[in-house]
Parts: structure tokens; sequence; C-alpha cells
């Protein structure tokens, strides 16, 4: 298991049974050891973004459709800036909204991965906004937060850095 590394420090709640259990990070009666809770491989996390891209642009691709209707087809410079905003909104709320509620997304669930804060508790409102913001500033800036996993000693990205929360790979057959 190289490339795996434990992540720290970890709430002492995370070796309560019941707390592991909500997070699915129990299996078959044995408890996941909160040490062995790892950071998923860069790989992972690349590929559950690219599937998420993917259905962020069918969620924006539909949002969009009101909003046509709404402006008649006509899209004038102050539309344009009202549609982007509308539609950041959108993709914003998605993620929030996932990550608040279950600390995942679709394609996380896919690929085994769960958003918790660093000290391993379900990730707040205030929390997933910061995140969301971050990451969108990150990727704007060429990558360099996405990147940044190459360089930092828990290999997390910056916006998780800066927000306080980090992903953690889940045991076999648990979302």
């Amino acid at each position: 298991m190289k490339n795996r590394r434990a992540l720290k420090p970890l709430h002492p709640q995370a070796t309560d049974l019941a707390f592991l259990r909500s997070l699915g990070l129990q299996q078959d009666n044995c408890v996941l050891d909160p040490s062995q809770l790892c950071t998923p491989s860069l790989l992972r996390r690349l590929a559950s973004m690219a599937y998420d891209s993917l259905l962020v642009f069918t969620l924006l691709l539909v949002a969009t459709f009101p909003f046509v209707g709404l402006t008649g087809g006509v899209i004038t410079p102050a539309t344009r800036i009202v549609l982007q905003i509308y539609l950041l909104f959108v993709c914003a709320t998605y993620f929030v909204w996932f990550w608040l509620h279950g600390g995942q997304t679709l394609p996380m669930k896919t690929w085994k991965i769960r958003l918790l804060t660093r000290t391993g508790n379900p990730v707040g409102i205030g929390q997933g906004i910061l995140r969301f913001s971050t990451a969108l500033l990150g990727i704007a800036c060429a990558g360099f937060g996405l990147l940044w996993a190459l360089w930092d000693r828990d290999r997390q990205f910056l916006h998780d850095r800066i927000s306080g929360t980090c992903l953690v790979q889940l045991l076999r057959g648990k979302l």
C-alpha cells in the first residue's frame, strides 16, 4: 500500500464505533483503525473530478434552459453576467449540498472517496463554501491548487488545506 498516508490529526471520536459506521468506515464488524485512514491516490481523485465535470456540465446545460426561456434567447452583456453568476451559484449549490449531506458527490461515491474535516467530522456549510471557492480559484490559476498535492505532506489539494478538510478513501463495499 505505498503512496497511502495516514491523515493526522484525527478526532478522538474517530475510534467510536457508531461514528465510524456513520461515515461508512466500518465493515464486517471490523472497525478501521483511525491511523489507517488514507488519502486517495491523485489518479483516483482526478478521475472523480473528471466524472464530476461531466455531471456538472449536464447540470449547467439543463440549468441554462429556464434562463434562455426567460430572456427569450436574447443574450446581452448584462444578461450574460447574470447567467454566469446564476450558473456559478448552481455549480456551488451542487457541490456544497452533496458535501453537507454525506460528504460525497455521485462520482465520489463511485470512487469511494469521502470529504471530512481534518478532525474526522462532517463538513459544515462554511467549510463547504470555502472549499468550493478556493478550489475554483486554484483551478483558475492554471491548476495550481491541484498541483499543490504533489508537494503537500498529506497529498491534499490546496483547497483542502485552506478549508481544513480532507479526502479519505473508504473501505471496499462501503459508500
